[in-house]
């Protein structure tokens, strides 16, 4: 998924440590389409912008395709991240440089590797009319982000207990484990919780953990999150209690979170559109490989087939003309801490 939003300034991340939960509130930002489909952005912001190495978090829907457009996002490209994508309602179709032409289906994970260089390309499919999920980003540790690109799928099986369902499709809890390969310790998990329902959870305590919630509240230990809120929980916890309220209505529906946690990322990172590097040097240069695959005659391509050859190579069967990038801002990017 591409920012299509103002870039703004270039945002330098570092993981430090809290001493207490914070609740993060998501901002709108247009994603693109005809009609401008917008998402809840709740990473990054001034207040936090990693949890261990998750660096973005967009969440969106429930959307009418036929009011929002859908998603119709071109080729574009990524740098230094693995892109994670989940949806509860809905099809997409992802095409990528590298040959690979999968479905994005609810409770199952498509994870890109963007590495060295990749580009892609999403489109909900024709068929789907209510657009629901979460696009979210996993920053690479220096020893990897110059990895090749590729692509993995899993679809986790439904763990349940009294009051929960659970879908481990990143790291390990609950006694399910993802094959899913990341160059970091990451956990992706996501949860429903009936009404009245309590789910105390062994965790890592070397983790720092985030809270996504989609619908409903819960309370996590002594915190209580909304739905489109991030609860953002540091180290040190061995067990994260998750509660939900009581109500009398039989047909409520549960709540639903996406859990996500990971060991502090321990590297700044420099992240600006869609690319994750260490520099402003390094986000110059992608840029600008960027740009030099894509236009001709300084227009850029009407038909993402006729993409030069280069570090983002060509996303395979897609005829959308490539996405742009904005303009750099007018300074030199620094780091902030």
């Amino acid at each position: 998924m591409t920012r299509l939003d103002d870039p703004g300034p270039e945002v330098t991340c570092s993981a430090g440590p809290d001493d207490a939960p914070e609740v993060l509130t998501p901002r709108e930002v247009p994603l693109g389409g005809p009609r401008a489909m917008r998402v809840r952005r709740t990473l990054p912001q001034r207040e936090r912008s990693l949890i261990g190495a998750w660096c973005f978090v967009d969440h969106y829907g429930p959307d009418l395709v036929a009011e929002s457009g859908g998603m119709s996002v071109a080729p574009h490209p990524h740098t230094g991240l693995q892109t994670v994508s989940w949806l509860f309602t809905g099809e997409i179709t992802h095409r990528d440089s590298a040959g690979h032409h999968a479905q994005v289906r609810p409770g199952e994970v498509n994870l890109m590797t963007g590495g060295r260089g990749i580009s892609h390309s999403e489109v909900s499919t024709p068929e789907t009319e209510v657009l629901h999920g979460a696009q979210l980003w996993v920053a690479l540790p220096d020893h990897a982000r110059d990895a090749a690109p590729g692509f993995q799928h899993y679809a986790p099986p439904a763990l349940t207990g009294d009051g929960w369902t659970a879908r481990v499709f990143l790291g390990s809890l609950l006694g399910s484990t993802s094959p899913v390969a990341t160059h970091t310790p990451l956990l992706g998990v996501e949860l429903l919780l009936e009404p009245g329902a309590t789910l105390d959870l062994p965790v890592e305590t070397t983790f720092e953990h985030g809270v996504l919630l989609d619908r409903g509240e819960v309370r996590i230990d002594d915190t209580r999150g909304a739905a489109g809120e991030l609860v953002y929980v540091p180290p040190g916890r061995p067990r994260l209690r998750l509660s939900t309220r009581t109500v009398a209505d039989p047909d409520a529906e549960a709540t639903r979170l996406l859990l996500l946690g990971g060991t502090p990322f321990g590297e700044s990172i420099v992240m600006w559109w869609n690319f994750v590097g260490r520099s402003h040097e390094e986000i110059v240069g992608f840029r600008k490989d960027w740009q030099d695959q894509i236009t001709r005659d300084g227009a850029v391509v009407s038909d993402s087939q006729e993409v030069a050859e280069g570090r983002f190579g060509t996303v395979i069967g897609d005829h959308l003309p490539p996405i742009p990038a904005p303009a750099l801002p007018n300074a030199r990017l620094r780091e902030r801490r």
